[in-house]
């Protein structure tokens, strides 16, 4: 009871499914069979393109940005601020912001953050170069679009350490009620860092 439904290559295309964000073994059935449903019009060129990304996609030098160009497309944009950089966690962080379209700045993804338990130390992270671009290319402001996390806080706090001698103006992303956001469902440390980053009505 209970075993195999299909051939090895299904229950393949089954387990990789569910290694992806937000899909687990029941989600990435029905996404099998979807797709094997829709073989001509979503698997064929999905495996396709998959193929294809594989052989092209790179790591930009310059930001840390995933691309199939080196430097990326964001880095080549000439029209981008180059007196503001946005210090993000991960690609997918600079891709959120790119989305909310509000502001036209360069990037520079560290890979992570600061994590002793999860072993991810100082050199783990892209910080060597974040220094090394901040004195190179003059950078007047950097934002640090970190998450409100233990790790992410101290990973900001080593940041401003690190860039101390530079005269750079460091600045973060605020951080309290989101826009639509009803104060009685908010946990308590998010009406915590609200009220003290309370501004003038």
């Amino acid at each position: 009871m209970g075993g195999r439904v299909a051939g090895p290559e299904i229950e393949r295309l089954i387990q990789l499914l569910a290694r992806l964000p937000g899909l687990g073994p029941r989600s990435a059935r029905r996404a099998a069979l979807h797709l094997i449903r829709k073989r001509e019009e979503l698997l064929a060129p999905l495996a396709d393109t998959l193929r294809v990304a594989c052989d092209k996609i790179v790591t930009c030098r310059a930001c840390g940005n995933a691309d199939t160009c080196d430097p990326c497309t964001l880095c080549r944009d000439e029209r981008r601020d180059r007196d503001t950089l946005v210090v993000v966690e991960t690609v997918a962080d600079l891709w959120a912001l790119e989305r909310a379209g509000v502001l036209s700045a360069r990037y520079h993804v560290l890979g992570g953050t600061l994590s002793p338990l999860d072993g991810m130390g100082p050199s783990d992270l892209n910080l060597a170069s974040l220094v090394e671009r901040v004195a190179a290319d003059r950078v007047k402001e950097v934002i640090l679009a970190i998450n409100a996390t233990v790790d992410g806080q101290t990973t900001a706090h080593y940041i401003v350490g690190l860039l101390a001698d530079s005269k750079v103006k460091i600045t973060r992303l605020a951080h309290g009620i989101p826009v639509g956001g009803e104060l009685d469902y908010l946990d308590e440390g998010t009406l915590a860092a609200a009220i003290k980053s309370r501004t003038v009505f």
